[in-house]
């Protein structure tokens, strides 16, 4: 099967939950014979020099990139308050990006053309148009829902009403978007129930993130050996620095309590301040990593 992967940034180095879930799958999908193309975002937000990782990403028939600047400006941020667009989703648009889309689509045929993640979805019009390839969708989140949590949690009003408002934008985009796939792969079985539950009626499948074990070797460990957890994480997305607070304050001081040698070692790109100058018993903050796989073992 010859599969297109379509990604809003580029899935190497293994430094966040997203890049590890698409290597993963390509991986996986190239060890079962399929020929997978890759097509990714190289952004501002998260810059890569893709020469240096070709080693590491030899899963790939063929890899292509596209810079893309996908900064939040605060300008375009406003104006979205009076626009029936979403901004979440506007500024991975990319004419640069859908012109080379294009270029593959007429020059390649594919079975498969697959999106990670719903910030890929405004290219469908462009994928119909030039290729007859199945289109599926791989949603590593139910998006809106991320934006409803965070209106619950803020603490001022005017941060909760702009989060609701734009909850409710990106909730008719996301669930319109449902119309126009083949197929529907969610990462977790209860996302999938969820969109199925908003409307969503067509093909669908739960799929986890998976995991090639040679990567992480078992490692024996004593009764005596001091125990340890981690956090790996983008920590400029609001949603992981919200659960990783959550954590510290809920959680972290009864599981000290219990295990008084527990170390916490917390990990992830444009680490904040205030987690980067914690000054807390056994938390250890490293900030970026290069490789989630050595900071895990």
């Amino acid at each position: 099967m010859r599969i297109l992967q379509l990604c809003k940034k580029f899935p190497y180095p293994l430094k966040d939950g997203e890049s590890i879930a698409v290597t993963y799958l390509a991986k996986a999908l190239h060890d079962i014979g399929c020929k997978v193309t890759l097509l990714a975002m190289n952004t501002t937000k998260h810059p890569v020099i893709v020469g240096k990782l070709a080693p590491e990403i030899h899963h790939y028939q063929h890899i292509h990139y596209v810079n893309v600047d996908n900064e939040v400006k605060p300008l375009l941020a406003f104006l979205d308050l009076f626009s029936n667009d979403s901004y979440n989703i506007s500024r991975f648009e990319s004419p640069a990006f859908a012109s080379k889309l294009k270029q593959l689509l007429s020059r390649n045929e594919y079975d498969l053309i697959q999106l990670e993640s719903l910030y890929l979805t405004p290219y469908i019009p462009l994928i119909r148009k030039h290729s007859s390839a199945s289109i599926v969708l791989r949603a590593h989140n139910v998006e809106h829902e991320i934006w409803e949590r965070m209106g619950v949690n803020a603490d001022m009003t005017i941060r909760r009403w702009y989060f609701e408002y734009i909850s409710r934008k990106l909730k008719k985009y996301e669930l319109d978007q449902l119309k126009f796939i083949d197929c529907l792969l969610s990462i977790s079985s209860r996302d999938f129930e969820l969109f199925k539950s908003l409307g969503y009626k067509g093909e669908g499948h739960a799929v986890p993130i998976g995991l090639d074990l040679r990567d992480f070797p078992f490692r024996k460990v004593s009764p005596k050996d001091r125990l340890s957890v981690s956090f790996i994480g983008s920590l400029d997305w609001m949603p992981n620095v919200e659960g990783l607070n959550w954590f510290l304050d809920r959680i972290w001081p009864h599981l000290s309590m219990i295990f008084p040698g527990l170390s916490l070692h917390i990990a992830g790109r444009n680490c904040p301040d205030w987690i980067r100058n914690l000054s807390i018993k056994n938390i250890i903050v490293h900030g970026e990593v290069e490789d989630s796989r050595s900071f895990i073992l």
